[in-house]
């Protein structure tokens, strides 16, 4: 399996994206492993706050830009695959925590910011690393970033990829919480234990009134991101950009 669904009481379900070798990165696996957990723990009235972590020493390392579904027919698959998950995320009547263990860039990004409280590793960082290969920030990252950070800040980090280290995102409101590599899982769940034990419809209630004074408009961004990215993904630079990453070697843009 490339997710691992854990329920180790408390009320607590721990979801954990297990492709280590991939460095957690998305293929089409993974994306409904992912979506069927997070709807199993939703609809679990057991469980009263849900966990996410990456397996290994990364988070989620984005798309995986190797495999064939993730440079075709990107649009449908971000309004659908991508949004499936994500979407869960934002309307579970419950906290989803991310415990943000190593990198996480490109959607693995969006994933984090997406979730209501995140935990960061000292030595973790987040990336919008989609300009690295010809492409624009997708999954409403581009809301995302811009409603916690503001339009200048987030449009450099796109355009710039660059790495935002743990005490730059606590900083910056991007992060809750800051602690030790080994401790980021620990953290996480004691703290959603701690949650669990608080009345869970005024959690649900309360996760809707603020998602709601939060959100407006992000469906909105996540489709015209969407329909962007299929401009983008079509270009020669885009192809450029992702020979040069499994080349390891710096692409040579051209604007096409």
């Amino acid at each position: 399996m490339t997710v691992n669904y854990d329920s180790p009481g408390d009320g607590v379900a721990l979801i954990t994206l297990n492709r280590p070798d991939k460095l957690n990165s998305f293929n089409r696996q993974l994306r409904a492993d992912l979506t069927a957990a997070l709807a199993k723990a939703s609809a679990d009235d057991k469980i009263r706050a849900v966990v996410v972590t990456g397996e290994g020493r990364a988070f989620c390392a984005g798309a995986d830009v190797s495999a064939v579904d993730e440079m075709s027919n990107v649009e449908d698959i971000l309004n659908t695959e991508y949004a499936g998950f994500l979407n869960i995320v934002q309307s579970a009547p419950k906290p989803v925590i991310a415990a943000i263990n190593g990198p996480a860039a490109g959607i693995g990004m969006t994933l984090a910011l997406t979730c209501d409280l995140r935990v960061m590793g000292e030595g973790a960082y987040l990336m919008s690393a989609f300009s690295n290969i010809g492409l624009v920030p997708d999954g409403g990252l581009s809301f995302l970033l811009t409603r916690e950070i503001g339009y200048a800040r987030a449009y450099q980090l796109a355009i710039e990829a660059e790495k935002i280290d743990a005490k730059r995102a606590a900083e910056w409101g991007l992060v809750n919480r800051v602690v030790a590599d080994d401790k980021v899982l620990e953290n996480a769940m004691g703290w959603a234990a701690e949650i669990a034990t608080r009345a869970p419809v005024a959690l649900a209630l309360t996760k809707r009134a603020f998602r709601a004074a939060a959100q407006d408009g992000l469906k909105n961004a996540m489709a015209y991101e969407a329909m962007l990215q299929r401009q983008a993904i079509a270009t020669e630079d885009c192809a450029e950009g992702v020979a040069a990453l499994f080349q390891k070697r710096k692409p040579a843009f051209k604007g096409k």
